[in-house]
């Protein structure tokens, strides 16, 4: 699995079709794990987002089911305007970028191939997407349950995904940062 290989924090993208339900939910709850934006923030995080392969919701606040399991949960203070990928800007700005789905993986690599071909990004990008339930401990393929069109149950199958792949990435980051002596 690639990894940034700068002594730099690292900053996280997390990526899904619409940005209202899954890539925000496992945003606030990664944002919360490493205490972002806070005194006490976690000293290899440097910047934490989330977006959409689609501009579908675009501006829109997340769905209010995500916020009610995040309320549920102790999240109470997570804001976000839905917002699209940028490429080559997300790709060039960010160190990993988490697919919540193999669509949503198979179309950050589209994007990179596309902004390849026209000479505004290297294979490196490539090297920064990965699906988020790789970090999950359980299949190297899981994807985060997509519970848009269901009930309420599918949203806390997500957000407990969430937290379980956003637990494995801290613990693979700081990982990594052991290997290479931060």
């Amino acid at each position: 699995m690639a990894s940034p290989s700068s002594d730099k924090p690292v900053s996280v993208l997390f990526v899904c079709l619409g940005n209202i339900c899954r890539s925000t939910m496992a945003e606030g709850v990664f944002r919360n794990l490493t205490n972002f934006g806070t005194p006490e923030q976690h000293p290899l995080i440097s910047n934490v987002d989330s977006c959409g392969t689609g501009a579908y919701h675009a501006g829109d606040s997340p769905d209010s089911r995500t916020m009610r399991v995040l309320r549920d949960n102790g999240l109470n203070n997570y804001q976000h305007a839905a917002r699209k990928v940028k490429a080559p800007e997300d790709f060039e700005q960010f160190d990993y970028l988490l697919a919540m789905d193999s669509e949503n993986y198979n179309d950050l690599r589209d994007l990179v191939n596309r902004a390849k071909k026209k000479g505004t990004l290297s294979d490196e990008a490539l090297d920064k997407i990965h699906l988020y339930g790789e970090f999950g401990g359980k299949s190297k393929r899981e994807e985060i349950v997509d519970p848009y069109y269901g009930g309420s149950e599918g949203f806390t199958t997500a957000y407990e995904q969430v937290v379980r792949c956003g637990n494995g990435l801290l613990k693979h980051i700081e990982e990594q940062a052991k290997k290479q002596g931060k």
